[in-house]
């Protein structure tokens, strides 16, 4: 079996190395989109962890793969970039 150049078995190496990341980001954007939608569509509340923060509220409008939009009792809306969202909790 021939063997690959050093340098075509290095660009192979980071290549890999490079799309795993990649697709394990687009899988928890997709699932954080589900959950956000399921929340629109039953009307319930849910959970934002953003930065060691929460943001606990009503999911109004989800713009796929940009933002969701929300409101709470404190706030009457609140954007939040989907790719900033650390994770979601949901009853």
């Amino acid at each position: 079996m021939p063997s690959l150049p050093r340098a075509a078995l290095a660009a192979l190496v980071v290549t890999c190395a490079l799309a795993a990341p990649a697709a394990l980001a687009t899988e928890a954007l997709q699932g954080m989109e589900q959950a956000l939608t399921v929340a629109l569509q039953d009307k319930r509340g849910i959970t934002l962890y953003v930065a060691g923060q929460t943001i606990s509220g009503a999911v109004t409008r989800i713009e796929p793969g940009q933002w969701v939009e929300m409101r709470n009792q404190q706030y009457g809306r609140i954007i939040v970039r989907l790719e900033r969202i650390d994770g979601i909790a949901a009853p």
